[in-house]
């Protein structure tokens, strides 16, 4: 099959002739229907977090089931699934305390290592193994999953929003509802109108805002957050974006997302707040950045600054809520994706979301 494999951090990722053993007990392999390109990826690509290579890349993803190895009983061949980078074990400590997304298995074993459950990857290039990104390694046209990282969805949503509800919506919207539980009435600002920032603004109208304030540098995107349900929009660009939440919510918001993942954007959170209020981080920096603020000022203030790890979505039954809000027509989804490429424009869907041009680009393995 075809895969976009990263080798090394001097050549980019390119799509590569890959072997894929048939699952172990416990698995199921998918033909990849559609996966979304993440700012994750983009990490990834230039190495600025720690992952194994050579890798077969890709975290967001849906498909169809087209295998199931012995033991699995939640899936059958023929389903449509949503691809979770959250295969949690359900046995250790965390899983067992209701907070799969801090899965013990998965943060020792399966991110580090590029790996599955047993320690071992189903790619092989030639007589060399190829790791598993977090589980998924959706840019290829097949992969094989842990049976929990393949939440089953029906077969009237279309696979590429499907593939969104497997990272950006969750992360947004799951920021809002389920690591911070924002109560009605409150401020939020949103700082990044990416796909996960307007996922987060829809988030905070689901949790009944009082106000939704949109940050960011592109005003093409603060247009797009308007439409998501910002009532208010802040051109970081033209102005200072502290200076100006602040004028706006007379004082500070009750909670500030941070859904770009700089150090910058991380200390402006804590910045915008209240009294009383909680800083979100949701982007993800890269690995040894470290932001600064005064503790005496938090302390005083009596300010939060939480973290936010896949919106502490609990996949098996999170992802089906997010669905049904999909099809009521209370989530939108298909309006994140501005561009769908095949998997050898992997490079130019990157330029894309450099340039800021695209929301979510979607690659498709059949194209």
């Amino acid at each position: 099959m075809r895969a976009v494999v990263l080798s090394s951090g001097d050549e980019p990722p390119r799509v590569t002739d890959v072997r894929l053993d048939p699952p172990k007990a416990g698995e199921v392999r998918v033909r990849v229907g559609a996966a979304g390109v993440c700012h994750s990826d983009l990490h990834v690509r230039k190495l600025e977090w720690d992952v194994p290579l050579p890798l077969v890349m890709g975290h967001e993803g849906s498909g169809v089931v087209t295998e199931v190895g012995a033991g699995v009983t939640s899936l059958s061949e023929g389903d449509h699934v949503i691809l979770s980078w959250e295969p949690a074990c359900g046995r250790c400590r965390a899983c067992l305390a209701g907070r799969p997304s801090q899965c013990e298995v998965c943060a020792g074993i399966v991110w580090p290592k590029g790996v599955l459950y047993d320690g071992t990857t189903r790619f092989r290039i030639g007589d060399r193994r190829a790791h598993h990104y977090i589980g998924v390694s959706s840019f290829s046209e097949e992969t094989v999953v842990p049976e929990s990282g393949a939440i089953r969805v029906g077969t009237n949503v279309p696979l590429d929003a499907a593939a969104l509800m497997g990272c950006c919506v969750p992360t947004g919207v799951g920021a809002v509802l389920w690591t911070a539980r924002m109560p009605p009435g409150s401020t939020a600002v949103v700082i990044g109108c990416g796909a996960v920032g307007l996922c987060a603004v829809q988030g905070a109208v689901l949790g009944a805002a009082s106000r939704i304030i949109a940050v960011d540098l592109l005003s093409h995107k603060l247009d797009a957050a308007k439409t998501f349900g910002a009532t208010d929009v802040v051109d970081a660009s033209s102005v200072d974006a502290v200076e100006a939440v602040r004028e706006i919510t007379g004082g500070g918001a009750d909670f500030v997302f941070d859904c770009i993942g700089l150090v910058s954007t991380a200390e402006q959170s804590i910045a915008m707040l209240s009294l009383g209020g909680t800083a979100v981080i949701v982007g993800l920096a890269p690995t040894g950045s470290t932001a600064r603020f005064e503790p005496r000022a938090l302390a005083e203030a009596e300010q939060r600054i939480v973290g936010s790890n896949y919106g502490s979505v609990r996949p098996a039954l999170d992802f089906p809520f997010l669905v049904d809000l999909y099809r009521s027509g209370r989530l939108k989804v298909d309006e994140l994706i501005t561009m769908r490429r095949p998997l050898e424009e992997v490079e130019q869907a990157f330029d894309d979301m450099i340039a800021g041009r695209v929301v979510r680009t979607v690659l498709d393995p059949s194209l």
